[in-house]
């Protein structure tokens, strides 16, 4: 049974709290949330759906990204929810090991809440009949000491542990330093 909206629902009201400020970046998820319902968390809903990422983050204060072989781009390990995953935590982790191959029993969950909830949009490919979308990607921290990779090349080509200042994406960058600060002076 694939992820019900109030789960999502449940979790942007707990992000929003602690992110209060984020409200107005995040208007086009509530308002498609309410207007998608369940469905937000399905591929095919292309006002816009649900994505989940990691950020996979090791003692040594290095991040991991992946090339995703489509778009191009440098990215966190992430993808489309699945209907077996029953939480967006679960999801984040489910393609974090499919992407990666790191075993989910090598990676710590930081917490239940996303680190961050990114809305972008996907350009349309006309040969998946997709017009251009939404992505409301729900990035969650995770914590591992495994460094070994095994990429899934269908979608990936390349990856790299790259220090957290090297991200780009505000506030995803300084919240991953902060948490590297953390890890590194011992608590977590």
């Amino acid at each position: 049974m694939p992820i019900p909206a109030q789960h999502v629902r449940e979790t942007v009201d707990a992000y929003l709290a602690e992110h209060p400020d984020e409200k107005d970046a995040l208007s086009a998820l509530v308002a498609t949330l309410g207007e998608a319902g369940d469905s937000i968390t399905s591929r095919k809903e292309f006002r816009g759906h649900v994505t989940a990422g990691a950020a996979l983050l090791r003692p040594d204060g290095r991040v991991l990204t992946i090339e995703h072989r489509a778009l191009q781009k440098w990215l966190l390990p992430g993808g489309h929810v699945e209907d077996s995953d029953t939480t967006l935590v679960d999801a984040a982790l489910r393609e974090l090991a499919e992407e990666t191959g790191i075993s989910p029993d090598r990676v710590e969950p930081d917490s239940g809440l996303p680190l961050h909830v990114d809305v972008h949009s996907i350009p349309a490919n006309p040969a998946k009949d997709e017009p251009e979308h939404l992505h409301f990607d729900f990035r969650y921290l995770f914590r591992t000491t495994a460094d070994l990779v095994n990429l899934q090349e269908e979608e990936v080509t390349a990856y790299s542990w790259q220090f957290a200042d090297m991200l780009t994406a505000e506030p995803l960058r300084t919240r991953v330093m902060n948490a590297t600060r953390q890890s590194l002076s011992g608590h977590s």
